[in-house]
């Protein structure tokens, strides 16, 4: 069994039930698990000695909202400037052309950014299967997944009612309830691993309100609660989405939740920035991914943290797709998440320490995890490195503060997962981030053409 011992950490912020900090300790991870955190371990031969001295050691972050393939669709001229459903509406053309490659190429660009910015475990909404595409796409995640050493929580997403229906996306991109239903539960049956430590999860998310029946949401709902998975769904997201919610059903999305069977501690939601008072009393444990950077470029709104988190309810950080905040970089999100924070409570806001909580225990629990999010003894060692020696730092006397607030770098030292070491001074050490890279720029600019063209 391989052993890596930490040696001598500055800081290590546990964010345990005691909310334990440590000073000039080790960890000694042997294969996946923390078995030991204590001063002055014993070195042994068979041990990898890593000197952490004057480094800050966090849990890894966990990353609760994410759509992957949009990392190809960055950065489009025609979608700029534009609330949530004229920027979907823009998108969807672009989307119908999805393949296979799309969603490697989309998948492993998404992860080595999450991975050099100090994510270990990540969950994905994709929901767009268009009618040419192959029934593998989530397969296909799993596969990049896997290579890269990443934990990853897939959800298999849908749309089913296209705009022929009263819904918003077009007839190109949704798919069939049945054909819905029987491929979710083949997702499931195939890689949901349930056991302590897994690095593969599934959980169904048909996408909104706005883009699904009420029928795919019940059928859903029942086929996760079958299987022992969790679900998910985009939720309160914009005024548009209430309105619609309101003209189509004569509910509010959380009214629409409840009806459908969609609270609980088995659900999380996405955004959820339009909770009225009574709602947040009625989340009935659901949990909350909180997306900063999309909600403030696509100018939806500012999600209520603070409250939620005073109601007892799981708040976790997202990143949401790369075509909606153009990056996969979860330390920005950390920030823009403190700076929101501070923007809307001012002095009675969150401080650098709950937000790093929310972006680590906070997140793991989101996604119904006790094994990861915490600096624990028997607990996944699944741990991130920073090197406070950087210029950036420089003056500055609380680490955690100088982390969120200071650094002009989101690169971390080092990030382990599962007790692998799979990024060390921001290089990606289990693919060819140089390859990928290239061959994923010159496949996404064949799509876009291939959209524009057709446009003409």
């Amino acid at each position: 069994m391989k052993k890596t011992l930490l040696k001598n950490a500055d800081y290590i912020y546990t964010f345990n039930d005691k909310d334990e900090v440590l000073r000039n300790m080790d960890i000694l991870i042997e294969g996946k698990v923390i078995s030991k955190i204590g001063e002055n371990i014993e070195i042994t031969e068979d041990m990898e000695v890593i000197d952490a001295s004057k480094n800050v050691i966090l849990p890894g972050f966990v990353n609760t909202h994410h759509h992957l393939y949009q990392t190809m669709f960055r950065g489009i001229d025609e979608v700029q400037e534009m609330p949530l459903f004229p920027w979907l509406k823009g998108l969807y053309g672009f989307w119908k052309h999805l393949t296979d490659e799309t969603i490697y190429y989309g998948s492993q660009v998404g992860f080595s950014e999450l991975l050099r910015t100090g994510c270990t475990t990540t969950s994905d909404h994709h929901y767009v299967f268009p009618e040419d595409a192959p029934s593998t796409l989530i397969d296909t995640q799993f596969k990049a997944s896997e290579e890269i050493g990443i934990r990853f929580h897939a959800t298999r997403g849908s749309m089913s009612l296209g705009e022929d229906k009263g819904g918003l996306p077009p007839v190109s991109v949704v798919q069939d309830e049945e054909k819905i239903l029987l491929d979710s539960e083949r997702v499931i049956d195939k890689y949901n691993d349930s056991d302590e430590f897994s690095m593969k999860r599934v959980a169904l998310a048909p996408c909104s309100p706005f883009s699904v029946t009420k029928s795919l949401m019940i059928k859903s709902a029942e086929l996760a609660r079958k299987k022992g998975v969790m679900l998910h769904t985009h939720l309160a997201e914009t005024l548009d989405e209430e309105k619609y919610c309101l003209e189509k059903y004569g509910l509010r999305p959380v009214e629409l939740m409840e009806e459908t069977g969609w609270t609980g501690k088995d659900v999380w939601f996405a955004h959820g920035i339009f909770f009225s008072d009574d709602e947040l009393k009625r989340l009935n444990g659901s949990g909350i991914a909180h997306c900063p950077s999309s909600n403030m470029k696509l100018g939806s709104g500012i999600c209520r943290t603070s409250e939620l988190i005073q109601q007892g309810i799981n708040v976790g950080i997202g990143v949401d797709g790369s075509a909606s905040n153009d990056g996969s970089n979860m330390w920005e999100e950390v920030r823009r998440a403190y700076l929101l924070n501070h923007l809307k409570y001012a002095d009675k806001g969150l401080n650098a320490y709950e937000i790093l909580k929310m972006a680590t225990k906070g997140g793991a629990r989101v996604l119904g995890r006790t094994d990861i999010g915490t600096l624990e003894e028997g607990k996944a060692a699944d741990i991130i490195l920073f090197d406070l020696n950087d210029i950036a730092f420089s003056g500055s006397h609380n680490p955690l503060t100088s982390l969120v607030c200071c650094g002009n770098s989101s690169l971390v030292k080092m990030t382990i997962v599962n007790g692998k070491i799979v990024v060390k001074d921001g290089i990606i050490l289990t693919i060819n981030t140089e390859k990928i890279a290239f061959n994923a720029h010159e496949h996404a600019k064949m799509l876009i053409k291939k959209q524009r063209e057709l446009r003409k």
